[in-house]
């Protein structure tokens, strides 16, 4: 494809904090080694219908601090279709772009590895995402600042369970993984993190009651991660209802307010140290990875490990919860 001068940059998925930090690294990384570079509106969506502009340094002037993403992101069954890909790389061309950067999820990294197959064009992408359910890497971006959102609100919520000797469950992000209810749990001092990985192997819910919820304690709050196998918050204060009718149960769902607010120190810096990474990546010739993080230092991480949902949850942080509840 020959020497690489313009890079698209587009998110894509759902927003998560510190993406505009990574599109203010990208953005000025390129610029500094002598890149043009083109935002995409929309994600994939902006790419099929043209919605690309020009960014220059002071495009990415005064955005770390923010959440969300100024490139916007939105779904695109579109580009899910082969003329949707092929109106995509005809407006790539027609701007002049050579290279793309994707942040987003695993969804926003499986569309950007069946683009680059289908084309043959160089892509990196970073994780953004709140679940923390990417392989490769030992945190997205995103998902730091949830977690503190996390914690905030179950410390709010403690006052009121105490109170009222109440058990409250509440339920976060994360959809296949539990990332955000463990890790919540152990930060807020949770009683419990029903989580959907360890469905499988025990009635998480029966072994709270029976085992963890001791009767010394009269509230409790339990972090639940949304998700069909462990029926989310309100599936599990219906079987409190019927099956444990002695407690009182109550359900708190935080939803997408998890994914809203300024991102955390930590959370900015790993996004501009990815974001140049990125853009580094592509100068070396690489192509279809993502940038990950691991014991601290920048990786590779081909796209299909990315979203192979090898990542496993840390067996300690899990009998940490439980140690910590009694």
């Amino acid at each position: 494809m020959g020497r690489i001068k313009c890079i698209g940059i587009l998110t894509s998925g759902g927003d998560a904090p510190g993406m505009n930090a990574a599109i203010r690294a990208v953005t000025r990384t390129a610029i500094f080694n002598g890149l043009t570079v083109k935002g995409i509106m929309r994600g994939y969506h902006g790419l099929v219908t043209n919605e690309i502009i020009d960014f220059k340094s002071q495009s990415v002037s005064n955005i770390i601090q923010k959440g969300g993403t100024i490139l916007k992101t939105a779904r695109s069954k579109e580009f899910m279709t082969e003329e949707g890909r092929k109106a995509a790389y005809d407006n790539m061309q027609a701007n002049g772009i050579d290279a793309l950067v994707v942040i987003g999820g695993d969804g926003s990294l499986t569309g950007a590895q069946l683009f680059a197959r289908e084309y043959d064009i160089p892509i990196v992408g970073l994780p953004g995402t709140i679940d923390n359910d990417l392989s490769g890497t030992d945190s997205t971006i995103g998902y730091d600042t949830a977690l503190n959102t996390i914690m905030d609100a179950v410390d709010k919520l403690r006052d009121t369970a105490t109170s009222h000797e109440r058990l409250f469950f509440v339920e976060v992000m994360g959809n296949t993984a539990g990332y955000l209810a463990l890790n919540g749990a152990i930060a807020s001092g949770a009683e419990a993190a029903i989580i959907p990985e360890m469905e499988t192997e025990v009635d998480q819910l029966s072994q709270l009651i029976d085992h963890g919820f001791r009767k010394s304690k009269n509230s409790a709050i339990v972090l639940v991660a949304e998700n069909k196998k462990t029926g989310g918050a309100m599936g599990l204060a219906e079987r409190i209802k019927h099956e444990y009718p002695q407690y009182d149960a109550r359900v708190t769902i935080l939803g997408h307010i998890q994914r809203g607010g300024s991102p955390t120190a930590i959370d900015r810096i790993l996004a501009s140290r990815m974001g140049a990474a990125a853009i580094q990546a592509l100068l070396d010739g690489q192509r279809n990875v993502m940038i990950g993080i691991q014991n601290g230092e920048m990786t590779y991480v081909p796209f299909a490990k990315a979203v192979s949902r090898e990542k496993k949850l840390d067996r300690g942080s899990i009998d940490l919860v439980k140690i910590l509840s009694i």
